[in-house]
């Protein structure tokens, strides 16, 4: 008995032993759950992005369940509820509704948002403070929309009324819409807003804002950025000019833009993300983080066929 009970410890221990050699010596696997509202350049890049940056810390240590939910968020919610049931170590949310699904999914694995512009009307939240208090944290594409609007100021001086375009499914690009509209009656325009329920109606909402409109503004809507060729149909021919919430809806269909760098978001995400995983930080009292700077883009092709002069200071987008 006496040496069954010495040979069971040992065996104990050694398991122990190695407990902590793999949760210590840096071997731990972690598996991180993607849900990507909708395939487009912006969210494309932050997801690479976010896997970068993990890959960078972790290598062969983490793996990845990365799913795109073409834009519905019935899927959003199905893809997040499904990495909450199989337990995994921390979920990236891409797109408010991702963000949403994942809120709704979990209360106890980490969550990451990023490509989300305001992450108080997202969650609902009461008395924003930069924190969620809850178990979500992640980075914010918001450019600021004041400057957005002198921009719009700067290159169409003489413009009278702007079109606000966008998906009425997407709450942020309704807080942006409301945002900005007051900036730019404060510059002198009067601002009307048109919007689409989904991919269907996109060119014949587009139509009427055309119009309507001296210029369009859209705000970063995953929904627009989706259907920038049957947007940029539209516009195009009818000679108005669409002012972009970021690079991808700019190269689509757009005139120019301020815009951030949607890879280096994602990769601020992952660092995140690693602090999350390996070094316990709370997401809980994690401040929402925003790109570090912002860039003047113009889209050449649209440009040259409008005829708008860019000021120097703007870059040209590169596309492919």
């Amino acid at each position: 008995m006496k040496k069954g009970l010495k040979l069971t410890a040992l065996l104990l221990a050694g398991v122990m032993a190695l407990s902590v050699t793999a949760c210590g010596g840096g071997s731990a696997k972690y598996t991180v759950g993607v849900c990507q509202l909708v395939q487009h350049t912006a969210l494309d890049a932050a997801t690479e992005g976010f896997q970068d940056a993990l890959k960078d810390k972790l290598g062969d240590d983490v793996t990845f369940d990365v799913q795109v939910a073409a834009g519905d968020s019935a899927s959003c919610t199905t893809i997040t509820n499904t990495f909450a049931a199989n337990g995994y170590s921390l979920i990236m949310a891409n797109g408010t509704a991702a963000l949403q699904a994942a809120s709704s999914s979990t209360a106890d694995i980490p969550i990451l948002g990023t490509s989300i512009t305001d992450y108080a009307t997202a969650l609902d939240a009461d008395d924003w403070n930069g924190v969620t208090g809850k178990n979500i944290s992640g980075t914010s594409d918001l450019a600021p929309l004041d400057e957005q609007a002198n921009c719009i100021k700067e290159l169409f001086p003489d413009a009278e009324k702007i079109g606000i375009l966008y998906c009425s499914a997407e709450a942020n690009s309704k807080y942006q819409s409301d945002v900005i509209s007051g900036y730019l009656t404060e510059l002198g325009y009067t601002c009307e807003v048109f919007t689409f329920t989904d991919s269907n109606d996109v060119a014949a909402v587009t139509t009427s804002a055309c119009e309507n409109s001296d210029v369009i503004y859209i705000p970063t809507d995953n929904t627009a950025a989706d259907c920038t060729e049957a947007i940029n149909n539209v516009a195009l021919p009818k000679k108005v000019p669409v002012f972009a919430g970021e690079e991808g809806i700019c190269g689509g269909c757009g005139v120019a833009t301020l815009s951030i760098d949607y890879y280096d978001l994602g990769y601020e995400t992952g660092l995140m993300a690693y602090e999350i995983l390996v070094n316990g930080a709370d997401p809980a009292t994690m401040e929402i983080k925003f790109a570090p700077e912002v860039t003047k883009k113009y889209n050449k092709a649209n440009a040259e066929e409008l005829g708008i002069t860019i000021p120097e200071d703007y870059e040209a987008i590169v596309t492919e």
